[in-house]
């Protein structure tokens, strides 16, 4: 059993820089790939990050290149994500998730989730 709680959204000014972290549990918490999903209103949700559980492979889709970055803290057991440049089309909320399958860009819907944080951007 993992458990992913979400922290660091808010209410930033566009041209802005955030941090979320997405703090986990569990015992085989650090193995699991995280992702970071945002959903934002009458959207679908889309990942816009993920890491591996081990050696730290990263996988960006090509919408978010260049803005975002994943890291993670296996000492903390906490993932990041840095999200620079902050546009208003980038007020979400976002989740991050868990799995133990080693394919970066592929996550259960039905797997572990956090409550999600809301980043709000204005112009």
């Amino acid at each position: 059993q993992v458990q992913l709680v979400e922290s660091g959204g808010g209410s930033v000014q566009a041209g802005e820089s955030l941090t979320l972290s997405c703090a986990a549990s569990g015992g085989t918490s650090n193995s699991y790939k995280i992702g970071w999903f945002r959903q934002a209103p009458g959207k679908e949700r889309e990942l816009v990050a993920a890491i591996s559980g081990m050696g730290g492979s990263t996988y960006y889709p090509e919408s978010a290149k260049g803005r975002f970055t994943i890291s993670r803290d296996y000492a903390k057991k906490t993932v990041y994500l840095h999200i620079s440049s902050l546009k208003p089309e980038d007020t979400a909320v976002y989740y991050c998730t868990g799995d133990p399958s080693p394919i970066l860009n592929e996550f259960p819907l039905k797997g572990y989730w956090g409550q999600g944080t809301q980043v709000t951007v204005s112009s």
